[in-house]
C-alpha cells in the first residue's frame, strides 16, 4: 500500500517497537458495573453545588425549658446516586421554633454545623461537642428519664440519632448477650416491686421512678439489685 506525501519532510527516524509502545496513547479506563468511572468518584466539600430539591428529616425537640416545641431538619445530599458509590451526607440544618428566647444564637449554631456539613469529611465529632455542652442554670430529663445536659447537647443529639440513620455513625449497642442481660435484670426488679410498678412507670417514664442516673448511659435507670446498683438501660453495674 502506497501513502502519498503531500507536505515537505523536515525529520526522520528508524521506527522500533519500543518506540511505537512509548508514543501509543495511554489506554482509557475501562468504566466500572453500571457505566460509571471510578476516577469520576463525587465526594462531599464546600463548592460543591446545592441541588434543586434535598431530601430530608424533621425531628422535634420538646424541653421543660420551654412550653412551645422546637424543630429540627437536617437536609441530605446523595453523592453518586445510582452507582456503588452511592452515599447520602446531610447537607444542611435548620430549627425552627414559636419560641423566640434563644432565636440569635440557634440561628449562629445553625449556620455554622451547615458550613461544617458541606466542608466534607468526618462530621461526627460535631456529635460530641455538642454533648460537652452543660447549661449553668442545669439540665433536665427527657422523656425516657435520659438527662439531657443542655438544649444544645440535646440538638447534638438529634445530629447523633440522624447520623447512625443514614449510616454515618454505626450502632454501638449492646450485643445479645448482654440485652438478654438486661432484660433479665429488668424483669427480675419489676417481679420484686410487685404489680404497682406498672402503673407509676407510664407516668415517670420506661424506668423505676426511683431509679438514679447512669453515669455511662447518662439515663435515670440506676436501681439497687443484690446490694448493687445496676442499670436496666445499658448493664453497667457497679460490682463489675
Amino acid at each position: 500500500m502506497s501513502i502519498k506525501i503531500e507536505e515537505p519532510i523536515v525529520d526522520y527516524g528508524i521506527a522500533s517497537p519500543e518506540k511505537e509502545e512509548a508514543e501509543a496513547p495511554a489506554a482509557v479506563a475501562e468504566p466500572e458495573a453500571g457505566g460509571y468511572e471510578a476516577e469520576n468518584v463525587i465526594q462531599m466539600h464546600e463548592r460543591l453545588e446545592r441541588p434543586e430539591r434535598l431530601e430530608g428529616s424533621t425531628y422535634k425537640i420538646a424541653t421543660p425549658l420551654s412550653e412551645h416545641a422546637i424543630y429540627l431538619t437536617i437536609n441530605d445530599i446523595v453523592l453518586n446516586e445510582g452507582t456503588r458509590h452511592e452515599h447520602r451526607r446531610p447537607f444542611e440544618i435548620f430549627v425552627n421554633s414559636k419560641n423566640m428566647d434563644h432565636f440569635q444564637w440557634i440561628v449562629a449554631l445553625t449556620r455554622i454545623i451547615s458550613a461544617v456539613f458541606r466542608k466534607g469529611g468526618d462530621v461526627t465529632f460535631l456529635v460530641e461537642e455538642l454533648h460537652s455542652v452543660f447549661d449553668p442554670r442545669g439540665g433536665y430529663f427527657k422523656k425516657g428519664g435520659k438527662y439531657m445536659p443542655s438544649l444544645v447537647a440535646e440538638i447534638g443529639e438529634v445530629i447523633d440519632q440522624h447520623l447512625r440513620k443514614i449510616g454515618m455513625i454505626q450502632e454501638a449497642g449492646l450485643d445479645e448477650h448482654q440485652k438478654a442481660l438486661v432484660e433479665a435484670k429488668r424483669a427480675e426488679y419489676e417481679q420484686r416491686q410487685g404489680s404497682g410498678q406498672e402503673a407509676a412507670e407510664e407516668e415517670e417514664g420506661d424506668y423505676p421512678p426511683g431509679a438514679e442516673l447512669c453515669n455511662k448511659c447518662h439515663t435515670k435507670a440506676m436501681v439497687l439489685m443484690d446490694g448493687c446498683m445496676t442499670c436496666l438501660a445499658c448493664g453497667e453495674s457497679k460490682c463489675g
